[in-house]
């Protein structure tokens, strides 16, 4: 028997939805619930790395990645100048196996939806716009009362809802979430026919201008500036400012520039981070993916340690059969060393950025594609 037969997950994010799925097609009750009205996800694209792709492979959905993002396996350096010339191109290691490709970039509200798709049809019970308004539990479950007025009882509680958790705030856990000194503009766009991978240019009016290609007809585009209030923009103004920014920028970026003329495709945030020491879970509750780690983008790690997150705690459940000691252990050894590694490693590439400092990045990135070929 599993070690659990009921199961709340809280947070439809890519944690949420593979703790869900991997749960309930063992057979496992599971209820996903999301704050969020709808399956919408902030954001342009996302970068998907091959520790990443192993695990939505194991999720079953890997059929349908493919079908909407766009794979590559090199990435390239570009200089700030008139012509935005190509540096160099590099063979990216395949973290997830010679038999996936090193990356794929996808529009994210999309693997937000294929994400939700595969929990419900795994079995899970999934509802939007409701939250948990409080929690109490004992040595063998949580009682749970819900937004809606309704209420339910769990052998565990999945705390998988990001970065400003109230999961982890009904906890008592204060963990502190800092800047990391940057802010990134994104943009959603067409992608230009040159735009086949990613490209990176350091150096001009900006930290890093890059791209990523997320469709046969899209890319998303970024630029990473100082840390700002940038909070007070109109969205008019938040498309001109990120249009100035990216004039310094050629090569395909003049293509995207231009196709840059719809204020709802822009978006602002700043570089965070956080880490929660051991251990994540507090009695029959347990915090995984930003709840318990986040990290600036430079490694464009979030959503694989969320998935790689999902996956191990699902194994883990599946494998004992009983929520103790001996369980957390076994999952506190298997994720903090590498999340830990994941994060202090990304806030390092902005910090070396920011202080201007010619870091050891390739020994760097060598370390973590090491670490991240390895299974979680």
């Amino acid at each position: 028997m599993p070690a659990v037969r009921s199961v709340l997950v809280v947070g439809a994010g890519a944690a949420g939805c593979a703790t869900a799925t991997l749960l309930a097609e063992a057979g496992v009750s599971v209820d996903l619930i999301d704050i969020k009205p709808d399956v919408s996800a902030l954001g342009s694209g996302i970068t998907l790395q091959g520790n990443a792709l192993r695990v939505l492979r194991q999720l079953g959905v890997w059929g349908r990645v493919t079908e909407r993002g766009y794979a590559f396996d090199t990435l390239g350096l570009r200089a700030p100048d008139p012509d935005g010339t190509l540096i160099v191109e590099l063979t990216d290691v395949r973290t997830g196996g010679d038999d996936l490709p090193a990356t794929v970039g996808m529009y994210r509200p999309d693997l937000a939806g294929i994400l939700v798709d595969r929990a419900t049809g795994a079995g899970a019970k999934v509802r939007f716009g409701t939250t948990c308004t409080a929690m109490t539990q004992d040595d063998t479950g949580v009682d749970v009362t819900f937004a809606d007025g309704s209420s339910g009882r769990y052998d565990l509680v999945v705390g998988a809802d990001g970065i400003r958790s109230r999961t982890r705030r009904q906890l008592g856990i204060d963990l502190e979430t800092r800047s990391t000194g940057m802010g990134i503009w994104r943009v959603f766009a067409p992608r230009p026919a040159s735009v086949t991978r990613t490209d990176l240019y350091y150096g001009g009016p900006c930290y890093i201008a890059g791209y990523c290609p997320t469709g046969e007809d899209s890319v998303y585009a970024y630029l990473v500036e100082d840390a700002q209030d940038r909070s007070r923009l109109s969205p008019e103004e938040s498309l001109d400012v990120m249009r100035s920014l990216a004039a310094a920028y050629h090569g395909p970026w003049d293509e995207i520039r231009e196709s840059m003329t719809d204020p709802a495709r822009v978006n602002h945030t700043l570089f965070e981070t956080h880490l929660l020491d051991a251990p994540w879970h507090r009695g029959r509750v347990v915090l995984i993916g930003d709840a318990a780690h986040t990290c600036p983008p430079t490694l464009a790690q979030g959503a694989a340690q969320a998935l790689e997150d999902a996956a191990v705690l699902a194994e883990l459940l599946l494998a004992h059969d009983a929520v103790g000691d001996e369980l957390w252990t076994a999952f506190t050894d298997r994720r903090l060393p590498r999340s830990t590694e994941v994060v202090d490693a990304s806030v390092q590439l902005g910090q070396w950025l920011l202080d201007r400092e010619e870091g050891d990045v390739p020994a760097l990135m060598a370390r973590i594609a090491h670490l991240l070929a390895e299974p979680a």
